[in-house]
């Protein structure tokens, strides 16, 4: 049986293959990483982006209630009603 060594420039060429293999899963595997943070960044926005809209949808379904009303106009609009007196502390 005549076992033949592989020359020295197949084995550099195996060695720069599983270089290049090696350097190819670490960049991937950072990609992965980066991908799952932005994942996670985008889920917590879509969360509080769905709050808002539920809320926005709820003063839509409420915009006729006259205590809503009031409550804009004194909160937002610094308005009082008839009789009403508004003060201000101040520190």
């Amino acid at each position: 049986m005549n076992i033949q060594r592989a020359p020295l420039i197949t084995k550099l060429v195996v060695l720069a293959l599983l270089i290049a293999v090696a350097v190819t899963l670490l960049d991937l595997r950072g990609q992965f990483q980066q991908a799952q943070s932005d994942l996670e960044l985008v889920q917590a926005q879509v969360t509080v982006q769905r709050q808002t809209n539920a809320a926005l949808a709820d003063a839509v379904e409420n915009s006729e209630d006259p205590g809503r009303q009031a409550d804009i106009a004194r909160d937002k609009l610094g308005l009082v009603e008839p009789g009403e007196i508004l003060f201000y502390f101040t520190d």
